[in-house]
């Protein structure tokens, strides 16, 4: 079985280290004396600083080393934290990624901006040569030369600690940066060299260290690993003179006798909490789990036409064995859309110092779960509706000053779950859409002709046409006509649609309603003519009979009533063009979309089925009706239907019949 690359582990943790930092910057901007926020970006630039080194990064580890000694300062009250250091490591933040994607790239004059930058928001006492990684000792020790005292630390780390990437050597070189301090190493714990693993830590070490640093700095070097080692760590007389940095041989007497004993801050065998898997192992997966669920069908049909009762026993455990792992699977892959809502705090904040605008972001419903495969294509369009309500909803400052607003523009990010979708909604209080320019825009590229009469909602999809802006002039933010075009296509590569609500001079609200899965769903298997379709059921609200009679009555205006209401329907028979006739009672399945609903008229109603998802082929990606297809139990091959298509061709139809009416 092969194994991760150490660097592409260390690029996925230094990512999420990275991205550790950047919350706490943004977090500390709201409150510049808030010191838990300044001691998590202290550790998260320690622990990439270290990490980098022992991978190999050493650019990176320099680079860093001047972010981290500037909230080293900070953190000891030297200087106060600014909004101008926050924008300076925010922009060293970026660097950081550059380094670590590009580790042999030419990155010195950019690097050497910045550290100058960092310089001047800390007054002009941080170095901006990133070769100057560590400070010399002898300067260390010119400014702490009173006050030293001396402890002598015994510690044992974890036999799995270089596995998980915890490097000895530079605990060890951080002690030494704290004082004087003479290392042993104990070599006790060795095993025969015939049972000896490469890979496995056996060493323990004994450090006398005489500093003048608080205890919490040598707290500090060990924080990162402190749960799972060993550790005792006692006050003993400072000698007049420190003892040179030497490492000496360790006997083979056991541990080295000390005051007390060891405490343990974890148990060795702590199990962990998270374990890392590569996302496409977990899509392998999720496809064998997909063809256990169509044997699972075919399974279930063989059983139905035996009389043997032990088989059809067995196929019900197979059955309920096969949707709970399903059910768990799914569960599996479902991560916060909280992860994703993050992204947008630096986004908004760069577009703020870019536009000028005062921008407030508020996230709602970040612990909303979704498919990971959701999460990742959802960036890209969640970005273009952000960098859109900024640029052409919100108003300048004084603009909202004129017209009574905070000189806050607000922007609102928030996701809900809704039966089998999930909602995600970019709101402004902005000055909304200009509907007669986007109408003038329409006509005049030709989209819309003069004088046609078209819904409140069909104007306002069409900023989502290929090339259409209403923007009057190109800027880096928007006004090429290409970001609201890149949205729709993406949504509807999800199987999702779009609802847009707008009020002039209130602001905008646009809704994207997402499946919250893309691999398997629980469908409704019907039949229309010889043909067998899977209607989601999370958008199924009930079904009906509709009578020969009935559909006879309705021929013309296909409405049916519901409960006070006139529900569109659609003849599938003649929508896929079957050339069969109708079943003498067919069935209506009222399917929804939000508030919009349509009836799809159907032969007949098979049953419920679980569906594995199937993409479709190059060759249909224009059949609008079909979202994908599954492979049945009998193997015959069974069209899903796109349900938002279906409900807007019946809403359309709905439109058409009360204009003529």
């Amino acid at each position: 079985m092969s194994t991760m690359d150490p660097i592409q582990v260390f690029r996925v943790e230094a990512a999420e280290l990275l991205e550790q930092i950047e919350t706490g910057l943004l977090d500390l901007l709201h409150d510049l004396r808030d010191k838990a926020q300044i001691d998590a970006v202290f550790r998260g630039l320690h622990t990439l600083k270290g990490s980098g080194a022992m991978f190999g990064f050493d650019a990176l580890a320099a680079f860093t080393h001047h972010c981290e000694t500037a909230f080293d300062r900070v953190r000891k009250g030297e200087v106060e934290a600014t909004s101008q250091l926050v924008s300076a490591v925010l922009d060293a933040r970026d660097h950081m990624q550059a380094l670590i994607d590009q580790p042999d790239g030419n990155h010195g004059e950019t690097g050497e901006q910045l550290l100058a930058k960092l310089n001047m928001a800390v007054g002009g006492t941080s170095s901006a040569t990133p070769e100057a990684a560590v400070p010399s000792q002898a300067a260390e020790e010119n400014q702490h030369s009173a006050g030293k005292k001396g402890y002598r630390l015994v510690f044992r780390l974890p036999v799995n600690s270089m596995a998980n990437g915890t490097n000895p050597i530079g605990l060890l070189n951080e002690l030494r940066e704290l004082g004087d301090c003479e290392i042993t190493a104990d070599t006790s714990f060795l095993p025969p060299l015939n049972q000896l693993n490469a890979r496995d830590l056996h060493i323990g070490w004994v450090v006398d260290l005489t500093t003048s640093q608080p205890r919490q700095a040598i707290d500090d070097v060990f924080i990162f690993v402190m749960d799972d080692m060993e550790l005792e760590i006692v006050e003993v007389e400072a000698p007049e003179t420190a003892a040179p940095d030497v490492q000496e041989p360790a006997t083979a007497s056991g541990t080295p006798a000390g005051t007390g004993t060891p405490a343990k801050a974890g148990e060795a065998a702590k199990a962990a909490e998270n374990v890392r898997v590569p996302a496409e192992r977990l899509d392998e997966l999720m496809d064998r789990v997909g063809e256990l669920v169509i044997a699972q069908s075919r399974l279930s049909q063989l059983a139905d036409r035996s009389v043997d009762i032990p088989l059809r026993s067995v196929s019900e455990d197979i059955e309920r064995l096969s949707k709970e792992l399903r059910d768990t699977m799914m569960m599996l892959r479902m991560v916060p859309i909280g992860q994703l809502f993050g992204r947008f705090r630096r986004l908004v904040h760069d577009l703020s110092r870019e536009t000028g605008k005062v921008i407030d972001l508020v996230t709602e419903g970040e612990t909303t779960e979704v498919d990971k495969t959701v999460i990742e294509r959802l960036g890209d369009p969640l970005v273009h509706l952000v960098r859109n309500s900024i640029d052409h909803g919100l108003q300048s400052p004084a603009e909202r000053r004129a017209l009574g607003k905070p000189e806050a523009g607000k922007v609102t990010l928030s996701a809900r779950q809704a039966g089998g979708e999930v909602i995600i909604t970019v709101k402004d209080d902005g000055r909304g859409i200009n509907r007669e320019k986007v109408r003038a825009k329409a006509e005049a590229s030709g989209l819309v002709q003069p004088g046609e009469l078209l819904a409140d909602q069909e104007l306002l999809q069409l900023i989502f046409h290929p090339g259409f802006s209403t923007a009057a002039k190109i800027t880096n933010l928007s006004g090429r006509g290409v970001g609201m075009d890149v949205v729709k296509k993406s949504v509807e590569a999800l199987r999702g649609i779009i609802d847009i609500v707008s009020e002039n001079g209130v602001g905008s609200t646009i809704s994207l309603r997402i499946p919250l899965t893309l691999a398997i769903i629980d469908g409704l298997l019907v039949r229309v003519g010889t043909g067998r379709y899977v209607i989601p059921l999370s958008s199924v609200e009930e079904c009906l009979e509709l009578s020969l009679e009935e559909d006879f009555r309705s021929r013309g205006r296909s409405f049916i009533s519901l409960r006070d209401s006139l529900v569109p329907f659609i003849r599938l028979r003649e929508l896929f063009s079957t050339r069969t006739e109708p079943e003498l009672h067919q069935k209506v399945v009222v399917v929804s979309t939000g508030a919009e609903r349509v009836g799809l008229v159907v032969d007949q109603i098979i049953g419920d089925h679980q569906t594995v998802i199937k993409s479709m082929s190059k060759l249909h990606h224009a059949v609008a009706s079909f979202s994908g297809a599954t492979i049945l139990g009998d193997g015959n091959v069974a069209l899903i239907m796109d349900v938002g298509h279906l409900v807007s061709l019946g809403q359309q139809e709905e439109a058409r019949l009360r204009a003529a009416g």
